[in-house]
């Protein structure tokens, strides 16, 4: 059930035509605007308000699903209402909800709205957002985490002056678990991390662990699967598989599951589905590894060791990598990923921890490929020790 929040009362209190929110994790910054523009639609005639992200896949598993969840849990969905293909809501006095991405510039000079929702801003550029903008006739709302300065710093703040600015923050959402609530606050040992993720205030770029990953739409004809990554998770943390494509001298990661509470069985019933790899999962769980190839799947250990999470981390930033848009969730840790820093604001070489199994997934994947020089010993200690004999004759790499 829908709970009123701080964060929904202060985005009700905006008042001026460009309506920029601000904030950290968990700060219900996306929720409180989607329950303003379900208030406005349900009071107003004939208004199109258009809710755009960079992605349809970052739509579906985002404001798509919370507007939804805000619609049934309050009573207000009816099926008939919702048009799937082209995503759009009716409301009974003829205003409209609908759902872009808008991902080229042309696009953008379709037809006028009402109302613009901006759905993490920071990821639409600047060109894009500027003709939806223009051609918005009322009101403009736009929401994004603080990482890094964008274009709303730039073109847009102290430039105008019809412009509320707001910053939230996890207090301010009354209606965030105990458990969630805990995890933020465990990250106040690391300074940047915790300065725009847990206090909502801008960031710097210079503390990401990866960047120039390229974002793509789909997988080439071309693409050859190498390997799957795998890391565990159950209670409170997703279990992340990953694909890993091979193409033109670089390689393009697929997420293919990110979900908590999957039991063994069911990882295994999803890799069954795929079309069969290798798969490198993290060491630490040898008896679901075993498990795991009691259904017969080939799952080999990645091998820690001093320094291998640096070192791993060193060897995935040297490679060029894209990844398709489906991937929400790793994109969403890409984009995230952050070193730690002390007090002063030193950058120390040390990953923050919190979502990082997607990227835990990829770095065990990539670091066992054979165009990368493997541990010393690693076939002969993973294939003569892990994997039935009569298996040995698996291909080494490529």
């Amino acid at each position: 059930m829908f709970k009123d929040t701080t964060a929904t009362k202060k985005i009700f209190s905006l008042k001026k035509r460009i309506r920029a929110v601000s904030g950290g994790t968990a700060a219900s910054k996306t929720i409180s605007i989607l329950v303003w523009l379900i208030d406005y639609a349900q009071v107003t005639k004939n208004e199109i308000l258009t809710v755009v992200s960079e992605s349809y896949p970052h739509l579906e598993g985002g404001s798509i699903r919370d507007f939804k969840n805000i619609m049934i849990s309050q009573g207000y969905w009816i099926d008939n209402s919702w048009n799937e293909s082209k995503h759009f809501y009716s409301f009974p006095g003829g205003s409209i909800i609908e759902f872009k991405s808008i991902d080229k510039l042309g696009a953008a000079h379709g037809p006028r709205r009402d109302i613009l929702f901006l759905n993490e801003a920071n990821n639409i550029p600047f060109q894009i957002a500027d003709q939806l903008i223009t051609r918005t006739r009322n009101i403009v709302w736009m929401d994004w985490n603080p990482s890094e300065e964008f274009w709303y710093y730039t073109e847009i703040q102290g430039k105008r002056d019809d412009v509320d600015f707001l910053k939230l923050t996890y207090l301010d959402n009354e209606a965030l678990d105990e458990t969630t609530k805990m995890e933020i606050e465990s990250h106040r040992n690391n300074p940047n991390w915790w300065k725009v993720y847990g206090l909502g205030e801008l960031g710097v770029i210079e503390a990401r662990i990866y960047t120039g990953w390229q974002i793509i739409d789909s997988l080439p004809t071309n693409a050859r699967l190498e390997r799957y990554g795998l890391d565990f998770g159950y209670s409170n943390d997703p279990t992340a598989i990953v694909a890993v494509y091979y193409v033109d001298g670089g390689y393009i990661l697929e997420e293919k599951t990110y979900q908590k509470g999957l039991s063994n069985k069911a990882i295994a019933d999803i890799f069954q589905a795929l079309p069969p790899a290798l798969i490198i999962a993290d060491s630490a769980e040898p008896k679901s590894i075993d498990e795991l190839k009691s259904y017969g799947l080939n799952v080999m250990p990645t091998l820690k060791g001093p320094d291998s999470v640096r070192k791993g981390i060193q060897l995935v930033q040297d490679l060029p990598i894209s990844i398709t848009q489906q991937s929400t969730n790793g994109i969403k840790e890409y984009r995230n990923y952050l070193w730690i820093t002390d007090k002063n604001g030193k950058i120390l070489n040390e990953p923050a921890k919190g979502d990082d199994h997607f990227l835990d997934a990829v770095r065990y994947a990539l670091n066992t490929l054979s165009r990368i020089e493997p541990p010393k010993n690693y076939w002969d200690r993973v294939f003569d020790k892990e994997l039935n004999p009569k298996k040995t004759m698996i291909n080494k790499g490529r």
